[in-house]
């Protein structure tokens, strides 16, 4: 039996934005409604094809992660339960399936235009910029590092953050210079405390959370938030512990069946890299799919809950 997806979401609600995976609408002048789809994107570029109970994935680890970190940063997180939303927003009752499991309200928050980096190993375009020229985000590394190599302390590695496109990588002065030192310097110490305590937590899991990206926000009173997603596949580097090795990549619990195939495309010359994206095989979609929901049960301890 073929699995139920969702490619977008369409509620009754005014919307007010939708990204590369979610769709956040409107539901009073205090919250939002976070739809997570099953869209997935490589190389900043949405595929065609979505991917099963990714975007249930997304949303429930988030919301395990709000409720893990909640002693130690103040978050959007409200509820994923759908008989809750729909009692908040009842024109949403029809809509019940599809809220079930990928729908989470959140307080409203105006995004502060940063993303908040965090790596704790060398890796991805960090490793690509070391091996060039010795430096993450313009400052100087240690010299003689490999690829994946842990990085004590965890270095904050803030990027600017684009709607469309790459995000770019800045050094934290350059943050600071835009929002001022008092909360650039809060969100830098935020993030770290943020990613020491989800690393810790995850390797009683057998997993290394190579690196990560936060997001937050500011309530109308000033109070600041994380918003958005928090440490799932798509916003970190998951990795297998017991398969780690310094020196190489790593395999990972993410889209990394996915990028390999598209890889595979570029270097052939069967794809660009650039919009459209090519047509994905059946297996591509299911690896990937399969590698988000080890992820979700690997930091949970739990199942999925079930749709609609």
């Amino acid at each position: 039996m073929t699995e139920t997806t969702v490619r977008q979401s369409t509620l009754p609600l005014p919307l007010i934005r939708q990204g590369k995976v979610r769709e956040v609408y409107a539901v009073d002048e205090d919250a939002v409604l976070l739809v997570a789809s099953d869209r997935v994107s490589a190389f900043d570029v949405v595929m065609n094809e979505p991917v099963a109970k990714k975007g249930m994935v997304l949303t429930q680890m988030s919301a395990y992660w709000f409720r893990v970190l909640r002693d130690r940063v103040a978050n959007h997180f409200l509820s994923t339960d759908a008989d809750e939303i729909i009692a908040l927003a009842p024109s949403l009752a029809p809509q019940r399936a599809l809220l079930a499991g990928r729908a989470m309200l959140c307080r409203r928050a105006t995004t502060i235009p940063f993303e908040c980096v965090v790596r704790g190993y060398l890796s991805g375009s960090a490793w690509a910029e070391y091996k060039r020229q010795g430096t993450l985000a313009g400052e100087t590394l240690p010299a003689g590092l490999v690829e994946s190599a842990r990085l004590e302390p965890p270095i904050f590695s803030p990027a600017t953050k684009a709607e469309t496109g790459h995000d770019e990588n800045i050094t934290f002065e350059g943050m600071r210079t835009t929002l001022g030192p008092a909360l650039a310097a809060r969100l830098r110490d935020l993030s770290l405390a943020v990613y020491a305590t989800g690393r810790e937590h995850a390797a009683r899991r057998g997993i290394i959370i190579a690196d990560t990206k936060f997001e937050f926000g500011q309530t109308a009173k000033g109070e600041l938030l994380l918003i958005d997603e928090v440490l799932t596949p798509d916003s970190s580097r998951f990795w297998p512990a017991d398969r780690y090795q310094p020196g190489r990549s790593q395999p990972s619990f993410d889209k990394q069946p996915l990028r390999d195939y598209l890889d595979g495309l570029r270097r052939s010359g069967g794809w660009n890299g650039q919009p459209p994206p090519p047509a994905l095989p059946a297996e591509v979609i299911r690896a990937t799919s399969i590698r988000y929901q080890d992820a979700f049960m690997r930091i949970t301890g739990e199942s999925l809950p079930a749709a609609g």
